[in-house]
């Protein structure tokens, strides 16, 4: 049983180093800086929109906006700006995340 045990918890220890890797290889390897934030997702009546900030104060940032089994409404800020996307109805699914996109 002490052995099963041991088995399991460094099956899991080696598979969320792993998983550790290769998240923050693929966060480095990103080619777009990551200036567009998540303010608050709402609704509005039947629409869902989500509030995005951008950060950098030098450039336009653009990005994507990942809904599940819709196409992904994309667009982009101004420098300095904060800007309420509608990106669907109440009937579709939430956003899951923003994505930073080259512009």
């Amino acid at each position: 049983m002490r052995k099963i045990i041991a088995i399991a918890l460094a099956t899991v220890a080696c598979s969320a180093s792993l998983t550790l890797a290769t998240t923050s290889e693929a966060a480095a390897a990103g080619g777009a800086p990551q200036c567009v934030k998540v303010r608050k997702y709402f609704n509005k009546g039947h629409r869902r929109y989500v509030r995005l900030s951008n950060l950098c104060t030098q450039r336009t940032s653009c990005f994507t906006i990942v809904v599940p089994h819709q196409r992904d409404p994309h667009g982009s800020l101004p420098k300095g700006a904060t800007k309420n996307v509608r990106y669907g109805t109440t009937g579709a699914p939430r956003a899951l995340f923003v994505k930073n996109i080259s512009c």
